[in-house]
Parts: structure tokens; C-alpha cells; sequence
């Protein structure tokens, strides 16, 4: 339950003075639904209003604040006038400029002959300054609500920044004094306040300085939204590790067998990496591990040795993967590996109907199939394993934790291990993986050729099509990927339509496409068609990011690269370079760039350590946009800016682990606070992990 102290907090944003049924919308999508998401939602600006000149001396195109008496209305002659105020001081006269305005309101709040203070920018008309539509206008004895400086809010349609402003203001003075949930030491050491006036201090920047994600008031919240994640990650793995498990632990007999059919010896750190998920197996407590591995370092090969390392032991074990095309794929690569250690593999996709996939079902429920391969089809309430004993489940940012649960569940202390080849930086692992061990591929497996990586000019299309011409007249395979044009399929498969029909003018029947929209029957066979068949030139939206696996594919042209993130082109760019042969990855751009897309075609021609590329996409976009938050599982910050914060982000870590260790159920003082605060940042999941939660 969440505690009485928090309850005016999270009363509805509507609760508030001046949110009524017209605005309410407005303000949900702008900052959320409660008074806390107004809190939260810190200035990104400032007004200095300062400045407060005689009238004659004001300079144009300075906010000014002007004390003054009203002289005369004078009402436009036509609606297409503007309404103007005389107003003057002992040095000279202002015009107060309205349009489409009431006067009947003007006359009330700008009565003829008192005195007002207004504020505004100083504009000259015709010599004469002006106030078109004053930001504040106050009596004298109001000018304390005209702020020296003023906050400027980010808004959305609908909403001015006076109307956010007062809200915010309203939202803030519901804030409580809530317990110190700090380690006093840290605190003190690092020149914080109390929460309550770390977060007004927040909200009253007096310069550009108290802008920035490093202000100490800013860097407080930061670190309590940090620490709030980091408590709650530590609580649902202490959660997990408590679940009951079983050793799981084979003999090495079918391992070897496997190890004997690859065509190279297994890298160091895929050796070190069977190692860690071995022991996780063998341990009595369930395995959570995040296998992360750059595209081609030989994730796959890792999951399967890990897999018979279950069977082995009697169990069964399935991998499960996000996309039809990527279980095909890993079925590829795992089929003849296992055969050869005498396993059998199902296969089992969305496209199984029928009596053939009941005979499926029934042969995994009798245990007859150790082996299952598949896509989400595979946590369909229908599948049954006899003896569940390992999970693996790729690009787990695809899946919901729901997902990896209900595979779980489908035996008893099931281990899982998931993989990614989307390299995570560490800041991102720290507070999405938190709750994972974690295991490294670094390497690249012998005979990978570099990749040749160029940026090129769209004025220099005409070259390039003749390069991919030469290309082919040698044998080799071309992607053409095209961009996401916006954020919809339609646009993205326009531009890709469009590039399909010119080069098929071209190079005729030679050329494929293969788009997000079409069905997973049709997208098989053009990537069939692509890794054996007659197409040489596959023209492709983003669908091939992930997986995809032609080894005769040596060129890569990515159309408008400047408009795709660095972790994106370098996912790309992972689908070449996959045989022997040398490859070249063309990086076609539209000037003029900007500096950031300047900065990484750079990095792209830099390096290809996936790692790195991953770290470089942070500090270049910010965690926030990084591999899409909303619809990744990745943790949504409002306070914290883990470009920034990292280190803050490193003590949270470590804080919250010393915290569960002096204080394991949250009883302590300090501990009662903490809960508190897993409350303030909607982390109410994690509480239900104490035994008197």
C-alpha cells in the first residue's frame, strides 16, 4: 500500500487549480496523470525578468519588466488593428499592443490612470516601443508574483506556458517533506539538501548553470531516481535467486560431440562465457544471465552448448526467438551441430497447423524431442515440455518479461539465459539488466574479414550503382537498404518501393525487395531467393537488422545513413562480412550534415567494436532515444540522464546492494524511508519482494 505521506502526490493532475475538463488531456500528455508527473517535469529554460529599465531606455529585443500609468484606450478602426494601451513613465511613452482583444477585459485589467507593472520584449514601431501582448501584467502591489527569472516549461498543443507554469506551481506546494531515505555520509559529501528543497531549488533555476543535469539539485533527484531503480532491480533478483532452482549439470559427453563438428575452434571468451553459464546451472538456484555478444561473435553456437549441457542432464531445452526469419536461422546453425552429437531439433513456428504440429506438441510433452526451437509460438498455453530445464531467449528487448516468465513457467526452477545482439552500454545494462549476471562475447570468430566502411555523397548515387554493378558481375551479393522515411511502414516502404523499381530498371529480375509488410512466407523466400537463388541485389527496409545470415553478402549500400543511430547502422553493417571474402559497406548521406550525424559516420568508419559504437550512441543521443525506450523494456528516466550520470548511476548500484545486506526486509529507519521512495518513482512491483512488503 503505498504510504499516506505520498497520497497528495499522487492525486489526480486534474486535483489541481486551473486544470479543468479542456486541459486535463493536455496535461496528462505532457507530463502524466499525477501531481508527482508535474513535479517531475523540470524547466528546460529561463526568462530573465529582471531587467528594469526607465521606458526610454529600454533596448529592443530585451524582456523588460516596466513599472508605468495607464493612459489612454485606443480601439482599432478595423478588425485587422491591433487594440493599443498608452501607457508612459517620467521619461517617456509605451504602447501596450493587442490583437483580437476584448476590451471590456483590457479596461479591467488596465484601468485608465493607475499604476501597473507589465513585462514583456521590447519591440520599436515606427520609433515608439511596444509591448505586444505582455507576459505579466501586475499591480504594484503584486509585482512579487513577476519572478526575477522565470521557468520556461516544454509544452505540448494546447497548453501556454503561463497555464504550465501556474500548475507546476500548484503541484509543488502539494509536495511534502518526506523522510531522508540518503546514506548521510554520501549526502553530506556530496553538498545535497533535503528532497523537498532539492526539488523546489529544481524548479527556481536563477541561470543557465541550474539548467544543467549537473546542478546539485538536479543531480540529487537524479541519484533518487537511480537509487530507486537499482533497490528494485536488487530486490526482484534477491527474488529470483531465492526461487527454488535445481542443479542442473551434464557431462560434457554430447558437448564434445558438438565442439568436434564446428569448422573453427571456439573463441576465449566463448569458452569464458560456457564457463559462467555452466557453473549458474550447476548452482541450486535458478539462472537469469544476459549473454551479450556482438553480431557474428558466436552467441548461437554458446546457447547450444548450454542447451545440451540440459539435455545431458536429462532435461529439456528451448530457445525462443522474436521473428520467424531468426528462428529459421538459429535452426540453421543448431540443426547439424546437434545432429552430430545425435540430438534431435523441432522447429516449431506460427506457421505449424494442423496434425502436424499436434504430433509436435505431443512428441515435446512425452519428452521424445529435447531440443525446441521457436518464436512465441513456443509460450502458447498449448505447449507442454516433459522436463523443462533451460530457456534461452534472443533479443530479449523484443519480449516483454511477461514473455520470459510464461517460458519459464512451463517447467520447475527452469534456468534462463538470455542473449543479445544489440551491445548494451554499461550505464543501460546497470539499470535494465540490473537484475541479471551478465556475460560477454568480445571476439570475433577466426577467418571474419574487416568490413570496409566509406561515406559517400548522394550526389555520387550514379558511382555507387555502378560499383554494385561491378559487384555483381563478380559474384557477390548487395544489400540496398532504404530508409524509415518517418516512423510509419507506409513511408518506409515507399522509399524502398521506389529504389526496388529504379535499379530494377537496371539490373531486371536480379534484383529482390523485402519489407517489413509482407507476409513471413514471401519474406522467406525473397531471402531465400537472395542466399542461393537468382536475386544478387536485395533491395531492403530494416527488416534484415537482425539475423539475417548470407555469407556470400560482401556489399552493403545504406541509403540516408545520417538518419539512422549508430547502433542501427552497425547491426546493418554486422549482415556483411559474415564469410571470407572482403567486404565494403557504402554509407550514403544527404548534405549538409549536422554535427551529430557528422560525428557518427565517423564512428562508423572509426571502428567496428560493437561496444564501443553502443557507448558512442549514448553519449550522442542520449539513453532515452537509445534502441527506442518505449518499446524496448528499457527503464524511462525523467530525472536522470545516464550520458550524465553515470557515475551516480555506479553508486546507486552499489549502495543499494550494501543497503539489502545491513537491512535485508527494509525496517531499519533509513530502510522504512527507502520504501518510501520505491513508492515516490512507482516502483510498488519491487516492495512486494520484502517479506513484510
Amino acid at each position: 500500500m503505498r504510504p499516506e505521506v505520498l497520497y497528495s502526490l499522487f492525486a489526480p493532475v486534474e486535483s489541481l487549480p486551473g486544470i479543468g475538463p479542456r486541459t486535463v488531456k493536455a496535461f496528462q500528455t505532457l507530463a502524466g496523470p499525477h501531481v508527482v508527473d508535474l513535479c517531475w517535469h523540470l524547466p528546460s529554460g529561463i526568462i530573465d525578468r529582471s531587467y528594469a529599465p526607465k521606458v526610454m531606455e529600454a533596448q529592443p529585443g530585451r524582456v523588460a519588466t516596466l513599472t508605468v500609468t495607464v493612459g489612454e484606450h485606443q480601439q482599432p478602426r478595423s478588425r485587422r488593428q491591433p487594440y493599443r494601451v498608452r501607457c508612459h513613465d517620467d521619461s517617456g511613452t509605451l504602447d501596450l499592443v493587442f490583437f483580437h482583444a476584448r476590451p471590456d477585459y483590457l479596461h479591467r485589467i488596465l484601468p485608465i490612470g493607475e499604476t501597473r507593472v507589465v513585462s514583456g520584449k521590447i519591440e520599436y514601431f515606427h520609433g515608439w516601443p511596444q509591448i505586444s501582448h505582455p507576459d505579466h501584467i501586475a499591480s504594484v502591489e503584486e509585482q512579487d508574483t513577476i519572478q526575477g527569472v522565470e521557468p520556461v516549461y516544454p509544452l505540448t498543443a494546447g497548453l501556454t506556458l503561463k497555464v504550465v507554469g501556474k500548475a507546476v506551481r500548484a503541484a509543488l506546494a502539494q509536495a511534502p517533506e518526506l523522510p531522508e531515505w540518503q546514506d548521510f555520509g554520501f549526502w553530506r559529501q556530496q553538498g545535497w539538501t533535503a528532497w523537498r528543497e532539492a526539488l523546489l531549488a529544481a524548479h527556481a533555476p536563477q541561470g543557465e548553470d541550474d539548467l544543467s543535469a549537473l546542478a546539485t539539485p538536479r543531480q540529487r533527484l537524479a541519484y533518487d531516481e537511480l537509487l530507486a531503480n537499482q533497490l528494485a532491480l536488487a530486490l526482484v533478483r534477491r527474488s529470483q535467486t531465492r526461487m527454488k532452482g535445481r542443479a542442473v549439470e551434464g557431462d560434457g559427453h554430447l558437448r564434445d560431440q558438438a565442439i568436434a563438428a564446428l569448422p573453427f575452434a571456439l573463441t576465449g571468451s566463448q569458452r569464458k562465457a560456457l564457463s559462467e553459464i555452466l557453473d549458474d546451472m550447476a548452482a541450486p538456484h535458478r539462472m537469469l544471465r544476459l549473454l551479450q555478444g556482438d553480431v557474428g561473435s558466436g552467441k548461437t553456437v554458446v546457447a547450444l552448448l548450454s542447451m545440451l549441457a540440459a539435455v545431458e542432464a536429462g532435461c529439456q531445452a528451448a530457445l525462443m526467438a522474436p521473428t520467424e526469419i531468426l528462428a529459421r536461422q538459429h535452426d540453421a546453425t543448431i540443426r547439424p551441430l546437434a545432429e552430430a552429437a545425435g540430438v534431435e531439433v523441432l522447429l516449431l513456428t506460427g506457421r505449424d497447423k494442423g496434425k502436424g504440429r499436434a504430433r509436435a506438441l505431443e512428441r515435446l510433452k512425452a519428452g521424445e524431442v529435447k531440443l525446441a526451437i521457436g518464436t512465441h509460438a513456443l509460450f502458447q498455453q498449448d505447449v507442454e515440455f516433459q522436463d523443462l530445464g533451460l530457456a534461452v531467449i534472443d533479443e530479449q528487448h523484443r519480449f516483454g518479461v511477461h514473455q520470459r516468465m510464461s517460458l519459464q513457467s512451463k517447467g520447475r526452477g527452469v534456468d534462463v539465459l538470455v542473449m543479445t545482439a544489440t551491445p548494451i552500454p554499461r550505464t543501460l545494462m546497470l539499470t535494465s539488466y540490473g537484475d541479471m549476471e551478465a556475460s560477454r562475447l568480445t571476439e570475433k570468430p577466426a577467418g571474419r574479414q574487416p568490413v570496409d566502411t566509406r561515406s559517400i555523397s548522394l550526389d555520387r548515387l550514379g558511382d555507387v550503382v555502378d560499383g554494385v554493378a561491378r559487384a555483381i558481375e563478380q559474384g557477390r551479393k548487395v544489400y540496398w537498404v532504404c530508409p524509415l522515411v518517418e516512423e510509419s511502414d507506409k513511408s518506409d516502404l515507399a522509399a524502398a518501393e521506389e529504389r526496388f523499381a529504379a535499379l530494377k530498371t537496371r539490373f531486371g529480375a536480379r534484383v529482390g525487395l523485402v519489407h517489413g509488410r509482407m507476409k513471413a512466407a514471401e519474406k522467406d523466400r525473397a531471402m531465400a531467393d537472395f542466399k542461393e537463388g537468382d536475386i544478387d541485389l536485395l533491395v531492403a527496409t530494416t527488416v534484415i537488422e537482425v539475423g539475417v545470415d548470407v555469407p556470400s553478402a560482401t556489399v552493403m549500400v545504406i541509403e540516408h545513413a545520417e538518419r539512422f543511430g549508430l547502433a542501427q547502422l552497425h547491426q546493418l553493417r554486422g549482415r556483411i562480412g559474415r564469410g571470407s571474402e572482403r567486404s565494403s559497406c557504402l554509407l550514403l548521406y544527404q548534405g549538409p550534415l549536422g554535427e551529430t550525424a557528422r560525428a557518427r559516420l565517423r564512428i562508423m568508419r572509426e571502428t567496428d567494436d560493437g561496444f564501443r559504437i553502443a557507448e558512442e550512441d549514448m553519449r550522442l543521443r542520449g539513453a532515452g532515444e537509445l534502441l527506442g525506450t518505449r518499446q524496448s523494456g528499457f527503464p524511462e528516466f525523467r530525472l536522470a540522464d545516464l550520458a550524465v550520470h553515470g557515475e551516480l548511476l555506479a553508486a546507486a548500484r552499489d549502495d543499494a546492494k550494501l543497503v539489502l545486506e545491513r537491512d535485508p526486509e527494509l525496517q531499519g529507519e533509513r530502510g522504512r524511508a527507502l520504501r518510501v521512495l520505491l513508492y515516490l518513482f512507482e516502483r510498488d512491483q519491487a516492495v512486494r519482494f520484502l517479506r513484510s512488503g
